[in-house]
């Protein structure tokens, strides 16, 4: 049981850390270097960030499998973890937020930046353009809010066991 336990902190960690490593330092460093070259480089940032997004994804759907082998052969073995239900809950929700930003969300983030064929940025703020890629973007990012705060309260769980 203490593997599995192990093996789901890991996999907890790497999943949420890696959200807040690309969400908070590693995109915006991105964008503020690249930005310096004007537009172009907007494009090109926003084309690693979303390299980058795309293989961070499956590392996140793997960190998901992860914990929920390691909850269900718990769950079944004994002994059950506390909150066990919530956590499963819990977790379904975040593997659906990730794979709904994943496969639905970064898809149309793309298409609508490759849309506009410049960085959304450049156009004018009244753009319809510009308006959806914001859109899509924010909605994104709201989304893997999802996985973030679930993953930390499931960490808190995992760790207070």
């Amino acid at each position: 049981m203490l593997a599995l336990r192990y093996a789901a902190v890991l996999a907890l960690a790497l999943w949420t850390g890696g959200l807040v490593v690309v969400g908070a330092l590693a995109a915006p460093s991105i964008f503020e270097v690249l930005s310096a070259r004007g537009a172009d480089g907007r494009v090109l940032a926003g084309a690693v960030v979303g390299d980058m997004l795309q293989r961070f994804s499956l590392l996140a759907y793997v960190c998901a499998a992860v914990v929920m082998v390691s909850l269900a052969v718990r769950g079944i073995l004994g002994p059950r973890p506390r909150r066990f239900a919530i956590r499963v809950a819990g977790l379904t929700i975040m593997i659906a937020a990730a794979v709904y930003a994943g496969v639905v969300l970064a898809p149309r983030v793309a298409a609508a930046q490759q849309g506009i064929g410049t960085a959304p940025s450049a156009l004018p703020e009244s753009d319809p353009r510009r308006i959806e890629f914001a859109r899509l973007h924010g909605t994104s990012v709201s989304v893997q809010l999802v996985p973030l705060l679930g993953g930390l309260a499931l960490l808190f769980w995992e760790l207070k066991d």
